[in-house]
This record gives C-alpha cells, structure tokens and sequence, in this order.
C-alpha cells in the first residue's frame, strides 16, 4: 500500500471513531505534511482519496471538512440480517427469468438512468489506454501480415483476422496465469481456456459437472445470471442462506450435502453480487475443505475480486483447494470493458472437456481482443487502471449509500460492501421493490427488484443497484425520486 494510502486509511480511523466531529475542519495540509513525515503532495493524494470515499469535503479557501452527512443516526445503519433462518432445502427448476432481458435492454437506453444492470460507466473504464494496446496490437499484426496471391484477388491473413482456436491466446493466457500467481493460485498457462466472458466459463463449467435434472447449490440471494444458466441447462437450485458479511452459510451448505445429491455449487467468492458479501480467509478455506469432502465440485465467480477498495487483492477460493475441486472463472467485464466479452476458466481436471465443450459451444474468442487484453495486461495498463477505480468505486458506492439512507423511509437498510460496486436495499415492510421498480421505469429510472435473485417467493421488499455511475445531478435526482416513490409502493 502507498504512503498516501496508509495516509488516508489512518485519517479515515479517526473520522470513523469521533476524533474529527461532523462538519469541523481537519488538520491542515501542512500539519498533517509535519506530523507524519510525508510530502505535501502525499497529504493532498490522500485528502483526495477521502473525498473519494466520501469522508470529507473541500471548501473554497477553508480547507478539508468532515462531511456533516457521515455520522448521522442512518449512516452506517443496521447490519443486514442474515437468511439463514429461511432456509429451504428443497431443490426446484429455475423458471420466468425473461425479466432480466428486459433489465438489459433498458441498460442500452440512453434516456434511462442505468442503476439495474451492473454494467460500470464509460467513466471507470480504461478507454484510452486500451485505445493504445489495441493500435499497438493492429500494428503489430499488420507488420508481420503474409500476403497469398490468387488469380482474381490478393488476401491479407492478419493474425486478428484468423481464429485462436482453444485454448485462446497463449499471450493472453500467460498474463493471466502471471496475474493468478500472485494470489497464491498455482496456474499455468496451458491450464486456462479463454472464454467469452464468465458467463460462458460458468456454463461451460456447469456443462463439464452436471446433467439436466441435477442439483446445483447457490446463495440466496444469487446473481440472476446463474439462474438464468441453470434455467438454460435445465438443472435444479437449490438456495443456500447467505449472511451479508460472511458469505454463504456453511452449516447450511453442508446439511444440503447431506439431504440431496449436490452435482455442483457455483459461488461468487469476493464482494458477492447482489450482497457484496466476503467471507475471512479462515471460512474460505473451510468452504472448499467442505466441498471437497463431499465431492461437490465448487465453481468459483471471481470477477469483482480485483475491485478491493483497500488495494489489496482478496485471495480467491481457488488459492485454498488441495485437490482440484475448484473451477475457476473469471473475466475483465467488470474491470476493463463489458463489451469485450473475454474471460477465462480454469477447469482443472475438466481441461480436456471444457476444451472441447468451448469450441463446439462458440469455436473461439474474438481473436483482437485476446491479444489487444495482452498487450493491456503486459504493460502495466491494468494494475494503473485498478489502483485508479477502486478508490473511485469506494467513494461513489459510499456516497450513494449515504443518499439512499438519507432520503429512503425510516428502517431502510443497505449493504456496505467493502469492494465491487453494487448495493443491496432492504425496505422495511410492507414496501414492494417490484412496485418501485414499475413506478421508476415510468420515470426513466432502472433498478434490479429482489425476486430476480432468487427461484423462491422471497426478497419481495429488496432491490440492487449498481453504483458505477458518476456523481452527477441527474444520479442525485434520480436517487431522490426513488425515495419519493418507494413511499407509495
């Protein structure tokens, strides 16, 4: 961690536990400078990682002030109650997920104030610089172009323009394998496929473990996107209560080991989507030693791991597995560009038929991409990218919370995720998120209802939104006439 952020993680501690009151002046940046032995311009990165975070405001000629918002009664809330008193062990086909569709095709409105889908905005993305890797990477492949004369034309065969088969990119694939290493994960190159994005990793995952009719365990609540695999693959879910701080229960999860033949369990390991949940190491560990111990493969959902808002990389579940029962997938949808679709799986004993599961699902990976993410990757883009976002997600997910429990009705509580960029809502009943989520779509306003997270008759007062949007009048509009209407819901 740099010395600015050590700076504002100390700061923080003392505006979290009462040394600075709301509203009153912290020390100078000068005093700050003196006290602890640092550069002016360390001060200045740190107050403005505080701001980011939400902790703070500047004013004109007066210095840096404790946001006055921060240590009201609604601030930091109530904790979010565990589910794990509704546990149903009973599995079920998955059934009337076309609703997301239509949550998607509202995202690409741009009249619509996109807080359903998780998709980040132009904003947190790293364009430019990606700009960069793939002008690099068309010239790369033009320079090494070969030329095939026939009788009526002259072919050009790029690189690009030619398929990369599976496994993918050995470039892309080596970067990756560099970049898992650091988290304790054992992986080589040759051990990865690349996929298109880490839905297809998880379907192919799913495919390589179960058959139609299976059982697959999930949390609850559980990212729609898994549901709508399982719906595809015609398996069973079975709904696992999950505590909005821990992660999945595991005294749960292994009673559904007991009681029904479990084929898989598939699990977004860090800052779960929708709870932003993180589970300590210690629970990691016995989660997979858990799994493993009943042969229950456990595909692994990584792709908001690398959006800690401290900087430091949670480790994945895949670095506790002693035997091979992980399946990892990931992808850059979340970090880099959604639009790209590329992610990767690591299917350890399932390599061979993952291989082929991939090519005769899609054939292969757009082949620019592979390569422009390799150049991205190598030189050092993306460990700038996320140093850049984290902060900048961590402030704008605080800040929006604030908002919410500012303006929403008595009792509402809201997740506080420590990384990615989602929230979760629970309105105190009797208040319906469906009706709220009607309501906003009259005004232009998108939100994920609760009963998307699940195959059961729950979450009917809970919705999702994302918060990978800038700061901006229409969002602070946006966020007041929600509350304004959850109060005839």
């Amino acid at each position: 961690m740099n010395r600015y952020q050590q700076l504002a993680q100390k700061l923080a501690e003392q505006i979290r536990s009462h040394q600075f009151s709301p509203g009153e002046r912290i020390t100078s940046t000068r005093q700050l400078a003196q006290q602890h032995s640092v550069s002016m311009g360390t001060v200045q990165r740190a107050q403005q990682l505080l701001e980011d975070w939400g902790l703070i405001e500047a004013r004109p000629r007066s210095g840096y002030f404790v946001r006055a918002t921060i240590d009201s009664p609604l601030a930091n809330g109530d904790p979010l109650p565990s589910h794990a008193a509704d546990f149903e062990p009973t599995p079920s086909l998955v059934r009337n997920q076309k609703m997301v569709l239509e949550l998607v095709q509202r995202a690409s409105q741009p009249e619509v104030l996109q807080l359903g889908a998780t998709l980040p905005d132009q904003f947190y993305l790293p364009t430019k610089a990606l700009q960069k890797s793939f002008s690099a990477t068309l010239r790369n492949q033009s320079a090494n172009a070969i030329s095939h004369q026939s009788i009526n034309d002259q072919f050009i065969n790029y690189q690009f323009i030619n398929y990369q088969f599976p496994p993918g990119s050995l470039a892309l694939r080596q970067q990756i394998a560099r970049r898992m290493a650091l988290s304790d994960c054992v992986i080589k190159a040759e051990d990865l496929v690349i996929t298109n994005g880490c839905h297809e990793a998880i379907l192919l995952a799913l495919k390589a473990v179960t058959q139609p009719g299976d059982i697959v365990a999930l949390e609850s609540p559980t990212y729609y996107g898994l549901l709508q695999v399982i719906e595809s693959l015609h398996l069973k879910a079975l709904e696992i209560p999950t505590d909005p701080q821990q992660g999945v229960s595991l005294e749960a999860l292994a009673l559904a080991c007991e009681q029904w033949p479990v084929k898989a369990c598939v699990l977004v390991s860090n800052f779960s989507n929708p709870l932003g949940s993180i589970a300590t190491p210690a629970r990691k560990k016995s989660l997979v030693d858990l799994l493993a111990s009943h042969q229950v493969p456990l595909i692994e959902d990584d792709v908001y791991g690398d959006l800690s808002f401290d900087g430091r990389r949670p480790a994945p579940l895949k670095s506790f597995d002693q035997t091979g029962n992980v399946i990892y997938c990931n992808s850059f949808s979340k970090t880099i560009a959604p639009g790209m679709r590329v992610g990767w799986i690591a299917p350890g004993r399932h390599l061979e038929q993952v291989t082929y599961l991939k090519f005769t699902q899609s054939l292969a990976s757009p082949s620019l991409e592979q390569n422009a993410l390799a150049h991205f990757l190598e030189h050092g883009h993306y460990d700038r990218h996320l140093r850049k976002i984290q902060a900048q997600l961590c402030g704008q997910v605080n800040r929006i919370r604030e908002t919410l429990l500012g303006h929403f009705p008595a009792g509402t509580q809201v997740s506080q995720p420590k990384g990615g960029f989602v929230l979760w809502i629970i309105l105190p009943e009797p208040f319906q998120a469906s009706a709220l989520h009607q309501k906003a779509l009259q005004h232009n306003i998108s939100i994920a209802p609760g009963e998307l997270f699940t195959n059961s008759n729950k979450y009917k007062n809970c919705f999702r939104i994302n918060a990978a949007i800038p700061w901006t009048k229409r969002l602070h509009d946006g966020l007041i006439l929600l509350s304004e209407l959850v109060k005839s819901c």
